[in-house]
């Protein structure tokens, strides 16, 4: 079990670089929380204080995220190694941006953020990983501004899915009103019922009442 959890941790960008000895002499000093979900259990939900790093160890997790106005939702799957929104541990609004519910049955390990600031914190290798993530990310939203909406009706509703989502790859369920998205993307109904329906016929997303499902964003963007 330790080796597999070792091997699993060492994927994730937070401890590349970082060999087995001294990962081995980080755990021994902090103190590590595991705990096991059933599926469709929720682990944290959007709004909560972020007080620890979440790693999951196996199986898969899925978040949703909710606009302000409630008018639509994002929803997105995840397998391991994944660690929960190591960006939101510090900063103005330390909270989750996102629900996390347990997919399948699964495993996670959390290091509270005072082991962070006091242990992790003292390795050069780790500290550069942490600001290479947030600042990957602060790049990545910066560019994404830029494109949010412009270029064609298909383009935008790219676009639109892109800039809300975690990742640019994977499973993704938006569920929203056909005119609400319009309206988002300030392009007519029609152009976005006839863009949506020919990603439809390309096998790129599937249409229910109220919802897009796209099987694999990448080659929905590709």
């Amino acid at each position: 079990m330790e080796i597999t959890m070792y091997d699993t941790l060492l994927q994730l960008p937070l401890f590349q670089g970082l060999c087995k000895n001294d990962f081995t002499s980080i755990l021994g000093k902090v103190k590590l929380h595991f705990r096991k979900y059933n599926a469709d259990e929720i682990i944290v939900e959007q709004g909560e204080p972020c007080t620890e790093l979440i790693f999951l160890l196996n199986g898969e997790i899925s978040s949703q995220i909710v606009d302000e106005q409630k008018s639509y939702s994002l929803h997105e799957t995840f397998g391991s190694p994944f660690v929960l929104e190591p960006y939101s541990l510090f900063g103005m609004h330390p909270n989750y941006i996102a629900t996390y519910r347990a997919r399948t049955d699964l495993n996670l390990v959390s290091i509270d953020k005072a082991f962070v600031l006091s242990e992790l914190n003292n390795y050069e290798i780790f500290r550069l990983n942490y600001l290479n993530i947030l600042s990957n990310r602060a790049q990545i939203a910066y560019n994404k501004l830029w494109n949010s909406y412009i270029g064609s009706p298909k383009e935008k509703i790219i676009n639109f899915i892109l800039s809300r989502s975690m990742r640019p790859e994977g499973e993704k369920r938006l569920k929203i009103k056909m005119e609400d998205l319009a309206g988002l993307i300030d392009e007519t109904r029609i152009n976005v019922s006839k863009e949506l329906n020919d990603m439809q016929e390309k096998g790129l997303v599937e249409l229910s009442r109220k919802e897009i499902f796209i099987p694999a964003m990448e080659k929905l963007s590709e």
